[in-house]
């Protein structure tokens, strides 16, 4: 269910835990609140009025972190692959598509005519290859070291999380604007949502196996969200 707090939607997870825990997610300020699921609603809405300057404080944070400028696809953009920064030369083809990482550019070819939706599809689509075969590499990698299996995984543009796991489908999805941040980035999100597999809350527990499996994870946390933000449509 979603309550709103000044304004402020928040998203409520009822399970079977102890205590309530308060998130204010990236990439854009999405707030959750897990909450045990014998607690009644309006005890949840105190404790998430009680907090809301801080709640106010973190979505700030996020609204004012660096973000993309809604792209034309025309040439002399950028765009990020893996962390790094490509000059976009677009270049007229009425035959067939194309998209091309040479030294520091990304050639994209469409037709001239094509629109700016049709550009953004298509390059979204590259990006989806691009991730697909990442997490082909690194999934198994991450599987063996946690001896936690996923039974199946998706990408998806998504608006509030880098990744998600259904634990009882044993499903795995990842934001395809991983693809755009640095490698260390995707392994993070990855063996995060492992972990889920394992324990569902952001609890000590959970802490401590991402503390077991990478020492440098929190690092690598504040890296993806400080990173530049792609510009957001709100329809995928």
């Amino acid at each position: 269910m979603t309550i709103m707090i000044s304004g402020i939607p928040i998203d409520i997870h009822k399970k079977n835990i102890k205590n309530m825990h308060l998130q204010v997610k990236p990439p854009d300020g999405h707030v959750v609140i897990s909450a045990p699921a014998s607690i009644d609603d309006k005890a949840i809405e105190i404790y998430a009025r009680t907090n809301l300057i801080w709640i106010k404080k973190q979505i700030e944070k996020f609204q004012h972190q660096a973000r993309s400028t809604k792209r034309q696809y025309v040439s002399g953009e950028t765009l990020f692959i893996w962390g790094k920064q490509y000059y976009l030369s677009f270049q007229p083809n009425s035959q067939k598509n194309g998209f091309e990482i040479k030294g520091d550019k990304v050639i994209l070819s469409m037709r001239e005519e094509s629109t700016v939706k049709q550009r953004e599809n298509y390059v979204r689509e590259q990006y989806r290859i691009l991730l697909k075969a990442e997490i082909e590499r690194l999934l198994p990698k991450w599987e063996r070291l946690t001896e936690l299996y996923c039974d199946s995984w998706q990408t998806k543009y998504m608006l509030t999380r880098w990744g998600t796991c259904n634990t009882e489908k044993k499903k795995l999805w990842f934001n395809l604007q991983l693809a755009q941040k640095p490698i260390a980035c995707l392994e993070y999100i990855i063996l995060h949502e492992l972990l889920h597999l394992k324990e569902r809350t952001h609890n000590s527990v959970f802490i401590s196996y991402m503390d077991l499996y990478m020492k440098d994870w929190r690092a690598v946390r504040k890296e993806l969200n400080d990173l530049r933000l792609d510009y957001y449509n709100t329809v995928e």
